[in-house]
């Protein structure tokens, strides 16, 4: 794993190879769990969320020979913080066209933390429909939980101090991939003690 460190103390955990290894491991999780890719609907989490949901999709073709729809699920009005967060822009739904009515729908994020952005996508899925099951992909898993919510694919389990913050970075959306921490772990973790 990548640990480099830049001036304002931001480190790299994940460089772009690594990023690519576990979504590829993520991908086979996902067909072997599914015992295929014939029922599979992806719904990334906007923004980084639908960048990985694609990622995964374009390797799901790779191992399977066959196309596995995408869409996107925005959160943004199920959230439980609306009231103390700043004013998001709402971003698209976009359901495949065939929509998730008993399928195995993979909800897809960039990094669980609370737990409370997934929540809300339950929510918003109920008024979409009923699939047969819904699962959970993550790039990174931080810790943290506030609900009891867990990922059933995990690119790379991260322990984080509450005072640190990850930043994912796509290529798609940021110019490239990459996985960093920054804040000060050790302020926190002395303060605990």
């Amino acid at each position: 794993m990548s640990s480099a460190r830049t001036p304002d103390d931001t480190r790299t955990v994940l460089d772009g190879a690594e990023i690519a290894r576990a979504l590829t491991r993520v991908a086979h999780e996902i067909v072997e769990r599914a015992k295929g890719a014939d029922d599979i609907v992806l719904l990334g989490i906007p923004t980084r969320g639908v960048f990985l949901a694609r990622l995964i999709a374009e390797r799901i073709r790779a191992i399977e020979g066959r196309e596995v729809p995408v869409g996107s699920l925005d959160v943004t009005m199920y959230r439980d913080d609306l009231r103390r967060a700043p004013a998001r822009a709402l971003l698209p739904t976009q359901i495949p066209a065939d929509g998730i009515d008993d399928k195995i729908v993979v909800l897809v994020d960039d990094v669980l933390y609370s737990g409370r952005t997934i929540r809300a996508a339950l929510d918003a899925m109920n008024d979409i429909g009923r699939p047969r099951a819904v699962q959970l992909a993550v790039l990174v898993d931080r810790g943290h939980r506030e609900l009891p919510i867990r990922a059933d694919f995990v690119g790379k389990n991260i322990p984080t101090s509450k005072s640190e913050k990850v930043h994912v970075r796509v290529s798609e959306h940021d110019g490239d991939d990459a996985v960093l921490i920054s804040g000060h772990a050790g302020a926190a973790e002395a303060e605990a003690r």
